[in-house]
């Protein structure tokens, strides 16, 4: 089984797959709406992003809360919000804040 990536034009997504037509199968169960824009296969085992090249430091910890905010919006950042001040009483900034910083630590 392979690492891909999967670029849409909204998401990019890295999955295990065995080819690449299963790759591409397995973002449009995810993300049936999605164009796919590229599909390749990674050169190693694991993908890596440097957290100082996209400018998170001292952010806190993954909050499953928020995660799963993200999962039930289906990556929609407004609806995530929404849905994490709805789950937890939070306040829009305290929201944005939490979904913004699970996106960027790759939810």
């Amino acid at each position: 089984m392979a690492l891909y990536e999967i670029e849409t034009n909204a998401h990019i997504m890295i999955g295990w797959a065995d080819t690449q037509d299963e790759a591409r199968k397995l973002a449009q169960q995810h993300y049936p709406a999605d164009e796919i824009v590229r599909i390749s296969k990674r050169p190693r085992d694991i993908w890596v992003i440097s957290k100082g090249m996209l400018g998170v430091k001292g952010m806190g910890e993954p909050s499953d809360v928020a995660r799963e905010c993200l999962s039930r919006a289906r990556g929609d950042k407004l609806h995530a919000i929404r849905l994490y001040m709805l789950d937890t009483g939070a306040d829009l900034h305290e929201a944005q804040r939490a979904i913004e910083t699970n996106m960027s630590l790759g939810w």
